[in-house]
C-alpha cells in the first residue's frame, strides 16, 4: 500500500495518471501538486495549490512513498528556453530533492525517447540531464519511462495528429514498428505499475518495451 505524490497533475500523461491512481487499491492516497484545481473530487485525492518557485511553502505536504515526475512543456508554450528549462529540469529536480529530504524512496521519471546529455536537440538534453541529476539524489528505486509521440485526447495539436497517422500507417505494415506511438492512458497505467512490480535501483524502460513492461 502506497502513499503517491504527482507533479505535472495536470499534462496529458498527468491526468491520465491520477485517474489510474485512484483505481487503484494499492495506493492507498494520492497527493497531487497543482496550480489550479482540476476539479476531480476523490475521497483519496488531495490537491495542493502550489507556486512552483516556491516549494518551501508546500513542503510539509511533501510526505509519502512514491514521486512521479511528470512535469514538462513545450517550447511553444513556455516562450522561451529558458523558461522550458525551468519548467522540464530545475522545478523536477528541487522538488525530486525536498522529496528524497523528506523520506520519499522511490521515484518515477516521465522522460522523453532519445533523452540524453550528449545530444544535439535542446529538448533531448534537458531531459538527459533531468535524468542523470535526479539519479544523483539517491532514491532507492529510480524508474525512468522513455516514451516517443504520445496521443493525447482530443489534442489540437495539428503536427502531433499529423506525426501519429504517419506512424500507424508505417506501423501498420511492419515499418519503425519500435517508434509507434503511446497513448498517454495506457503509458499512466504502466507508470503507476512500475513501483509496484521493479526491485530497488535504477530502471530505464525505453519506448520499445514500455507497450510489454
Amino acid at each position: 500500500m502506497m502513499k503517491a505524490l504527482i507533479i505535472g497533475a495536470t499534462g496529458a500523461t498527468g491526468k491520465d495518471l491520477v485517474n489510474v491512481l485512484l483505481e487503484d487499491p494499492s495506493y492507498t492516497e494520492v497527493i497531487t501538486f497543482v496550480r489550479r484545481t482540476s476539479g476531480i473530487s476523490h475521497p483519496k485525492l488531495s490537491e495542493i495549490l502550489t507556486n512552483f518557485d516556491k516549494l518551501a511553502e508546500v513542503s510539509a505536504h511533501i510526505e509519502g512513498d512514491v514521486l512521479f515526475s511528470c512535469l514538462g512543456t513545450t517550447l511553444k508554450v513556455a516562450g522561451s528556453k529558458e523558461n522550458q528549462y525551468h519548467i522540464d529540469y530545475e522545478i523536477p529536480l528541487k522538488f525530486s530533492a525536498i522529496a528524497h529530504e523528506k523520506g520519499i524512496t522511490k521515484i518515477v521519471l516521465l522522460s522523453a525517447h532519445g533523452a540524453s546529455t550528449s545530444s544535439k536537440v535542446f529538448y533531448s538534453k534537458t531531459k538527459g540531464k533531468l535524468e542523470d541529476d535526479t539519479a544523483q539524489i539517491g532514491f532507492e528505486q529510480f524508474v525512468i519511462f522513455r516514451p516517443g509521440l504520445l496521443l493525447r485526447k482530443n489534442t489540437d495539436r495539428f503536427t502531433e495528429r499529423i506525426a501519429a497517422s504517419v506512424l500507424k500507417l508505417l506501423n501498420s505494415i511492419g515499418l519503425v514498428k519500435k517508434f509507434q506511438p503511446l497513448d498517454t492512458a495506457l503509458l499512466a497505467q504502466k507508470m503507476a505499475k512500475a513501483p509496484k512490480v521493479l526491485h530497488t535501483g535504477k530502471h530505464i524502460v525505453e519506448l520499445d518495451k514500455i507497450f510489454d513492461f
